[in-house]
């Protein structure tokens, strides 16, 4: 009996600390006063959180420009830089880092190649990256409150494990698990264009939109889904894997084993090998191909085409099953600009429901890595300031 009492008061006590910690980040400076109007807590309650958060440096003290007379109001605000997290993107071939205070600023970014696909390897190559921002930015340990990561596949973000990844190959790796061993603080993983949709609605065109889509299209094709302010994961972690829907069974081979997905017909790899089966002289990346159709090459032109009209059919299927609000459009092939978009949005237009589409905002926008790892970073920021109901379960 008394363990779970005792169990049950440590978890309202966590999540009274997480109600008067979002009251400050979300309308501090504020007074003690208006945090018990907002919050419901006890005044006795709230002195004991508030003096353990100013302790912990989260929080600090401040003395409002007013006064009715007599010693001016104390007021608590958000100290930014109280804590710090570190945000990963793993690419095929970069790990792109992210330092971050407690209000998402970017302090500092770092990049490395990586020339490997051993799981352990690369792991040890993100421990080293980390570690290189912690002492060229004196971050002190104990003001490191954790590492997000963010990469393709499909992911359990409760585990922290990688279920499968397209690019590397690996299976059932505890990537979580490896890292927080290796740097001795909490990391959280999810697919990096949930990160990049983490993005977006904190501080891009998702901000204050409950319902939109992020399109990525590079490397591969994904999907992330906001619905009512949420990233939308699915039972196993592998929703979004947009990608991966069918276009045509008699296509091309997929990496995933199956015929004629829409990365086979979409993805870079697939525009690459498309022109090079009709050209003599082979291209090695997209950039060439744009090169080829702006000097008036039809035949790569009509490879964009044939790209854009299949993108632009599995869009309108989104817009048809979710009725997003907006669709953004991101990810390296951006670069295409209108070879891409034009019969993309044509072929949208064509396919979605009329009402639909046209009530859905199609927004292209420009590409960074860095923009993924500031998501990643916001993984940990989500986590300390998420209200800990799981934690009795």
């Amino acid at each position: 009996m008394n363990k779970h009492f005792n169990a049950n008061r440590a978890l309202i006590r966590s999540i009274n600390r997480t109600l008067v910690l979002n009251a400050i980040k979300n309308h501090g400076p504020i007074s003690r006063t208006d945090i018990v109007k907002l919050t419901g807590l006890s005044p006795a309650s709230l002195s004991n959180i508030s003096a353990e958060l100013i302790e912990s440096g989260l929080v600090f003290e401040k003395e409002s420009g007013e006064s009715s007379g007599g010693r001016k109001p104390v007021y608590l605000a958000l100290n930014p830089h109280g804590g710090f997290v570190i945000g990963i993107k793993l690419a095929e071939k970069q790990i792109s880092a992210t330092l971050t205070d407690l209000e998402a600023t970017v302090i500092c970014n770092k990049s490395r190649e990586i020339h490997s696909k051993d799981s352990q390897k690369v792991l040890d190559d993100i421990a080293e990256v980390v570690q290189a921002i912690i002492d060229e930015q004196n971050v002190e340990s104990d003001k490191l409150l954790g590492i997000g990561l963010g990469l393709a596949g499909i992911i359990n973000n409760h585990e922290g494990t990688l279920l499968y990844s397209p690019f590397f190959g690996w299976h059932d790796l505890p990537i979580g698990e490896i890292l927080e061993s290796k740097l001795g603080v909490p990391v959280y993983l999810d697919n990096d264009v949930n990160t990049l949709t983490i993005t977006e609605s904190l501080f891009g065109a998702g901000k204050g939109i409950e319902n939109f889509l992020v399109v990525t299209v590079g490397r591969g094709i994904g999907l992330g889904i906001v619905i009512g302010g949420r990233i939308y994961h699915g039972y196993q972690g592998g929703a979004g894997e947009f990608g991966h829907t069918v276009c045509d069974e008699n296509g091309p081979l997929c990496d995933c084993g199956k015929h004629g997905c829409l990365e086979t017909f979409v993805a870079d790899p697939a525009l690459i090998n498309a022109a090079n089966a009709v050209l003599q002289d082979p291209v090695s990346n997209v950039d060439e191909m744009i090169g080829l159709a702006e000097q008036g090459h039809k035949e790569i032109e009509a490879i964009f085409v044939n790209a854009g009209k299949k993108l632009g059919q599995g869009i309108a299927n989104l817009i048809n099953l979710f009725n997003p609000k907006l669709i953004i459009v991101s990810g390296e092939g951006v670069r295409s600009g209108d070879l891409l978009f034009k019969p993309m949005k044509e072929t949208i237009d064509k396919y979605s429901i009329q009402c639909l589409g046209k009530g859905t905002e199609i927004l292209i926008d420009k590409w960074e890595d860095f923009a993924w790892a500031r998501g990643a970073a916001s993984l940990v920021l989500q986590e300390l300031f998420k209200l800990p109901i799981k934690a009795s379960e």
